[in-house]
């Protein structure tokens, strides 16, 4: 048996110090030590084996964040866990208290195609993995070879998107006798996308004392399209590896609770109670259904390369209400996710494992729609979720 722990962290921000990343907002060498700090006790805190990061700027910032984590892990150790002279070392607590290091793990760090200058930056992702990776990591934006078309002939109307508002990140990770595909993303936002009259310093829409909300509308159904469309594409390569036979993992930042389109174009679809009861595509009378072996493949067909959403599967073992990882206008929604194809569902035909618990780490949450609650600027305005697996086979770890 192998446990191992996968996580997303959406770090918000994560640049060094005196660095204008969007106009006008860059930190102090003050406020980026404690920023630093925080996600340093934060990824402490997780702990986890794989660990899925979004919105980095710098790759560099991020390395000193997890070298800080390990100074603090490994002093930490050395405080509360008991040497081996002490006959109570082996009680289980202490399993579990012990920081792992990341001393000799792999970092997979995407950056941004649309990057730009100073001011104009354009945030990355990272894969941070204790088991390394197998091969190299791929970097998926551009989508000049595939592109995502729609052109209906039927209806008014087109659609082509060639490159991805943010880097997908795809690798490799050996996991006891497993390999495991993990794909990292995160969708475009909910920020509405208003095009700019040539010659224009701004976009008309974005002039509030000169509120348009019709062309608002507009501005947040082209950010929705787009979300769908990049959701397509990360459900392509998410097909292609589960048809090659290879276990996937997608975490990130969706920018979508899980019952939004771009969530379902991603999970799959779910299949219907029995097709043998629906009509035939090609029906010529009313008693041209599916037939009973015909429901069974199309159940399996669609069933085989269905994600399963970590959170979903926790609150259904559990009486908790909800789980929150995003708190904006005073609503506390799950916009970040971790989805498992089937190969860690118990009892499924190709199950090498499941899922043991889920964590959210979510105290940190304000949006300072609260008097009780004022807005820290500096974490993270994300939860970071972990989901605590268990493998067959492979060599047992401490988790």
């Amino acid at each position: 048996m192998t446990q191992f722990t996968i996580a997303s962290f959406n770090v918000k921000n994560l640049i060094g110090p005196d660095q204008e990343y969007y106009r006008f907002q860059k930190y102090t060498p003050e406020e980026y030590a404690w920023k630093a700090d925080w996600l340093s006790e934060q990824l402490q805190t997780m702990d986890a084996d794989v660990v899925g990061f979004q919105e980095i700027f710098d790759e560099k910032s991020l390395r000193d964040v997890i070298a800080d984590a390990d100074a603090e892990g490994i002093a930490g150790n050395e405080a509360h866990i008991p040497g081996a002279n002490k006959r109570y070392r082996r009680k289980a607590i202490f399993r579990k208290l012990a920081y792992s290091p990341y001393t000799d793990a792999g970092l997979a760090f995407a950056p941004n195609l649309n990057d730009g200058p100073a001011g104009e930056r354009r945030p990355g992702l990272a894969v941070l993995s204790r088991f390394g990776f197998v091969g190299d990591p791929e970097v998926i934006q551009d989508l000049d070879d595939a592109p995502i078309t729609w052109n209906s002939s039927a209806q008014e109307g087109s659609y082509v998107l060639r490159r991805l508002s943010r880097p997908i990140l795809k690798v490799r990770v050996p996991v006891g006798d497993h390999v495991v595909t993990v794909f990292n993303c995160h969708l475009k936002s909910k920020l509405g996308e208003f095009d700019r009259v040539e010659g224009a310093d701004f976009p008309i829409e974005a002039d509030l004392t000169q509120y348009d909300p019709v062309g608002r509308a507009m501005g947040a159904m082209r950010a929705a399209m787009r979300r769908m469309a990049e959701a397509c594409v990360l459900r392509r390569l998410i097909v292609e590896e589960i048809h090659a036979g290879n276990p996937v993992m997608v975490m990130g930042d969706f920018n979508d609770g899980e019952h939004a389109v771009s969530s379902e174009i991603i999970s799959g679809e779910v299949p219907f109670k029995n097709y043998a009861w629906m009509l035939r595509h090609d029906a010529k009378s009313p008693r041209d259904r599916y037939s009973d072996d015909e429901n069974i493949q199309i159940t399996e067909d669609i069933d085989s390369v269905r994600l399963h959403s970590a959170e979903k599967q926790f609150v259904r073992k559990s009486a908790r209400d909800m789980v929150f990882t995003s708190a904006f206008g005073g609503t506390f929604e799950s916009i970040d996710q971790i989805y498992m194809s089937r190969h860690f569902m118990a009892g499924a035909p190709d199950s090498i494992g499941e899922m043991e618990y889920f964590s959210a780490l979510n105290d940190h949450l304000t949006d300072g729609s609260h008097p009780e609650a004022p807005y820290n600027k500096l974490a993270s305005d994300h939860g970071q979720i972990i989901a605590h697996m268990r493998l067959s086979g492979g060599a047992p770890s401490k988790r």
